[in-house]
C-alpha cells in the first residue's frame, strides 16, 4: 500500500536531512545562489542502476547549474552506506542520507522491501524525481515503482531549459484535479 502522491503545484515538504559533507540540508530549498532545486531520490547502494543514474549526474551537473537549478540526491541510507556508495560515482553535488519511512510516505514515493539480507537490510524508496520551483511548489515530479524508470537527464535539461525561458510562460504541468 503506498501513500498519497505529493501532487504536481504542491508545496514541497521541507524535509532535513544530514549530508555527506557536513551538516544538514533541506530538500527543496535551493543552495549556492540558485533558485530551483531538483531532489534526486535513489534507492541506496545496493542498486547499480542508481550508480549509473547518478554518475551521469554528475557529468551532467554544470548545464543544470546554468540554469539556476541546485541538484541534491538522497537515499535511506545510512552515512556509511551512502560514503560508500559515492566513493563509486565521485558527485559534486550534496548527497543526502536517513531519509526516513514517515518522509518517503510524505513526498509520495514507492517503497520496497528488500528482497534478501544481501539487497539491503531496510526498506527503500523506489526513485522519485522532484523538481521545485522558486515559490518552492512541485513544478516537476517522477514517481517510479521500479529502477527501470527513470527521466532521462538529458530530456530533463530540455525541458527545464524551455520552462525555465520567460518568454515561453510554461505553466505547473498536471494540476487539474478530478
Amino acid at each position: 500500500m503506498t501513500s498519497e502522491k505529493l501532487s504536481a503545484g504542491a508545496a514541497f515538504p521541507a524535509i532535513e536531512l544530514p549530508v555527506l559533507s557536513g551538516g544538514t540540508a533541506t530538500l527543496g530549498k535551493p543552495q549556492d545562489g540558485r533558485d530551483w532545486q531538483m531532489v534526486v531520490v535513489y534507492r541506496g547502494k545496493h542498486c547499480p542502476l542508481c550508480t549509473k543514474y547518478l554518475s551521469e549526474l554528475a557529468g551532467l551537473l554544470p548545464e543544470f547549474h546554468g540554469l539556476g537549478v541546485d541538484v541534491i540526491a538522497v537515499s535511506a541510507d545510512t552515512e556509511r552506506k551512502a560514503r560508500d556508495h559515492m566513493a563509486e560515482v565521485g558527485p559534486t553535488f550534496p548527497v543526502a542520507y536517513g531519509l526516513s519511512l514517515a518522509d518517503m510516505h510524505r513526498l509520495g514515493l514507492y517503497v520496497s522491501k528488500p528482497r534478501s539480507p544481501q539487497e539491503t537490510d531496510q526498506p527503500f524508496a523506489e526513485p522519485g524525481l522532484f523538481v521545485v520551483n522558486a515559490d518552492g511548489a512541485v513544478q516537476i515530479v517522477d514517481i517510479s515503482n521500479a529502477p527501470f524508470a527513470r527521466p532521462d537527464l538529458k530530456t530533463m535539461i530540455g525541458g527545464l531549459t524551455f520552462i525555465r525561458n520567460p518568454e515561453n510562460n510554461y505553466p505547473i504541468r498536471g494540476t487539474l484535479a478530478a
